[in-house]
């Protein structure tokens, strides 16, 4: 299953930034996609413990740590913010240039960049995000899939993400783009029921 498109109109983050706040979206291409509704807990929980785990290995460093929800607009070019048509809510992510972020959140392409599946995002997360970030420049883009236990690990190589590499969520996995980070899985998966 799909995030659902809001119309078959073409928007611009000037557009966006006139929604109610209740409902949320992202745009991709100019096309509203209406975003699942509020994470469920073992989703937030896998972000959460990401998260937190960058932000520990960060402190004192120039890169920093988000987690949604942070609007990531992806310029074509040099638009005007209010004409940028695409603009997204990572999980997780990791900027590293200071000059990308302004009080909106982040302009350009974040160095990493994690999503973690749910039933409802997954296809829209695998595909058309994978897309968009290897077109932007993403240096390392993870999928956590928590039912599965498995993260998939796409890496710029040139202007292309190589073949994904697959792991289980055990022991510790080392982000290639930014080596000081090392998410440690055990406890986390430890703690995820057992029926999700």
């Amino acid at each position: 299953m799909g995030l659902a498109l809001k119309d078959n109109q073409t928007y611009c983050y000037g557009d966006y930034l006139t929604w109610p706040d209740d409902a949320r979206y992202e745009l991709i291409d100019g096309q509203a996609y209406v975003m699942s509704p509020t994470p469920d807990l073992v989703h937030q929980d896998v972000a959460g413990e990401i998260y937190l785990q960058a932000a520990n290995s960060l402190k004192g460093k120039s890169c920093r740590a988000f987690i949604a929800l942070v609007d990531v607009r992806l310029p074509k070019h040099d638009e005007a913010n209010e004409q940028v048509d695409t603009v997204v809510q990572p999980d997780v992510l990791v900027v590293c240039d200071g000059g990308k972020l302004d009080k909106r959140g982040v302009r350009g392409a974040p160095d990493w960049l994690v999503e973690v599946l749910s039933p409802s995002t997954a296809s829209h997360d695998q595909i058309r995000k994978r897309a968009l970030y290897e077109r932007h420049g993403v240096k390392e883009y993870w999928l956590v899939h928590p039912v599965d236990r498995l993260l998939t690990v796409y890496r710029l190589d040139g202007a292309e993400y190589g073949k994904p590499e697959l792991y289980e969520l055990s022991g510790e996995t080392r982000v290639a783009a930014l080596p000081e980070i090392v998410i440690q899985w055990d406890e986390l998966v430890a703690r995820l029921p057992n029926d999700y």
